[in-house]
């Protein structure tokens, strides 16, 4: 039995529109005490430990954002420790 071409277009049309919203979604950047960032829907509250930035967009944005503020992306427990190896 082959497949029902209708179903496969509205399958595919449903995946379209679906990708649409969330490229169009809005977000927050946040941030941990480690200064790690991450996306968070703005439609919601971050977890407990992270802090929005201020910075909303959508995810496409946030993750330049993010990319542009986080260049080490190491968490700030190692940072200072190693800084304090260095020394």
């Amino acid at each position: 039995m082959s497949p029902d071409p209708r179903a496969a277009q509205a399958t595919q049309a449903t995946q379209t529109t679906q990708a649409t919203q969330a490229d169009q979604a809005r977000y927050h950047v946040v941030v941990n005490d480690e200064e790690q960032h991450s996306l968070w829907p703005a439609r919601t509250e971050p977890p407990a430990g992270w802090v929005p930035t201020g910075f909303v967009g959508t995810r496409a944005e946030c993750t330049a954002h993010i990319d542009r503020v986080w260049p080490d992306i190491r968490p700030l427990s190692l940072r200072r420790r190693l800084a304090g190896d260095a020394a």
